[in-house]
Formats: structure tokens, C-alpha cells, sequence
């Protein structure tokens, strides 16, 4: 069996991904450090932002919540989230974040296991882009 060597990462090396909404940055993953089993990050939500609804038809997401107030919709259901909460998320169910706060929200991300091939990891399930500008979004 093959083994990557163990591997620190900054926040600060890893390009933010801003397609979903938010600024969404896996750190530890297949691509920075080899990993095999699934892929761990940081989501940086500015007030008034929100991370698209999606879903991953592989992965059971794991989330836990470091800083500011959100909302999470869960096929559909609202529910609150707060610093110092975990939520897990099945496989298959869809799942957008929205900041309700007036500060930025962090979130540390884990999904596993691994789609077959990084695009099949996610399905988006709204046709228009979450603003990342930092404009306030109107609940669907």
C-alpha cells in the first residue's frame, strides 16, 4: 500500500474557489497532500453570502462550524447553525449555506469518501451562480 507523507498546509496556499459561492477552499485533498480517502477544507462566508444549493451523490459531508451565524437548507428545510455545531449530511441530500450574521462565517468541511473522479463530487442544483460579491440574497 502506498502512502502519502504527512504534509502541512496553510489556508494561505490554497486557491479560493468562489464558483458555488462563498470562498470555498479545500485544504487537505487528493491534489495538496494525497489523500485517498476524502478531502477536508475551510468555507469562508462573508455576510449576506451563501454557497449554492448542491449535492454530492458519493460523499456524506461532515461540517463544523468555527465562526458566525447561518442558515442551512437540507432538502429544502431551514435550519440555524452556530459557532460550535457539527452537522453531518447524508449522501444525496441537497444543501445550500446562507450567513444570516453580520460577520464572516467559517466553516471546516470533510467529505468522504472520494467521488470516482473530482467531478463527479458535485452536483449543483441551482442554475444561477451564488453572488460572491457580498450583496445580501434573498431566501428561496
Amino acid at each position: 500500500m502506498t502512502t502519502a507523507p504527512a504534509r502541512i498546509v496553510s489556508l494561505a496556499e490554497i486557491t479560493p474557489n468562489r464558483r458555488r459561492g462563498g470562498d470555498l477552499r479545500a485544504v487537505l485533498s487528493p491534489a495538496t497532500v494525497g489523500s485517498t480517502s476524502g478531502f477536508m477544507g475551510v468555507a469562508l462566508i462573508g455576510p449576506g453570502e451563501r454557497v449554492g444549493e448542491h449535492y454530492h451523490p458519493y460523499s456524506e459531508e461532515f461540517v463544523f462550524v468555527v465562526a458566525g451565524d447561518l442558515e442551512v437548507d437540507l432538502d429544502g428545510e431551514t435550519h440555524p447553525l452556530r459557532p460550535e455545531q457539527g452537522l453531518m449530511i447524508p449522501q444525496g441530500v441537497r444543501h445550500r449555506f446562507r450567513n444570516v450574521g453580520g460577520s464572516q462565517a467559517r466553516l471546516v468541511f470533510h467529505l468522504g469518501p472520494l467521488a470516482p473522479s473530482p467531478e463527479l463530487g458535485h452536483v449543483d442544483t441551482e442554475c444561477e451562480p451564488a453572488p460572491s460579491d457580498g450583496a445580501p440574497v434573498a431566501s428561496r
